[in-house]
């Protein structure tokens, strides 16, 4: 992929893996402009999503980015806070945010999935105005679902390594067996 591929799939929008009923929809923060460029969430080498979910025992294997509609057979979705493609999170507004926040919650209200598992705990304290959230279950539920902040898999967050990622992605795919 080119510069200026990349470059013209700022601010595209990419469809939801979704559906009634799922067990998790993953929540992104936004697409990056591979993700954009491709149609795939989570497609930039170096995103530690596919593997840190295949790792934590969500999927029985590693898939591939262009292989995302087979969450939905596992019950697992994906969406974003925010819609719009940007090369960095950092270019998106607080008021995106509390926008996409309210927005999520209507999807979330409509699906009714039993987890929301946000990847980025920066972000769900953006949109949903909960500067204390950590890592981990939310108090806050939608309607009936329950809330879980994740950290985001991005290569950029370089604290948390892919094992210890995926031991805390092992932690909600428990609760969500369990619930």
């Amino acid at each position: 992929m080119t510069p200026d591929e990349l470059e013209a799939a700022r601010d595209r929008v990419i469809d939801d893996v979704v559906a009634g009923g799922l067990h998790v929809l993953f929540c992104g923060i936004n697409p990056g402009l591979m993700s954009a460029a491709t149609g795939h969430h989570f497609a930039r080498p170096g995103n530690r999503f596919w593997p840190v979910l295949h790792r934590s025992g969500f999927t029985p294997r590693q898939l591939k980015p262009s292989e995302q509609r087979e969450l939905l057979t596992y019950g697992l979705g994906i969406t974003n806070v925010v819609a719009r493609a940007t090369a960095r999170a950092d270019e998106l507004s607080d008021e995106e945010f509390r926008e996409g926040g309210r927005l999520l919650a209507a999807k979330v209200e409509r699906l009714r999935p039993r987890w929301l598992a946000v990847v980025g705990v920066t972000a769900y304290r953006t949109a949903f105005g909960d500067r204390k959230a950590r890592i981990g279950p939310q108090e806050r539920t939608i309607g009936g679902t329950r809330i879980w902040a994740l950290p985001n898999p991005s290569g950029l967050n370089a604290h948390w390594t892919a094992q210890t990622m995926a031991e805390e992605y092992a932690r909600l795919r428990a609760a969500a067996e369990c619930s």
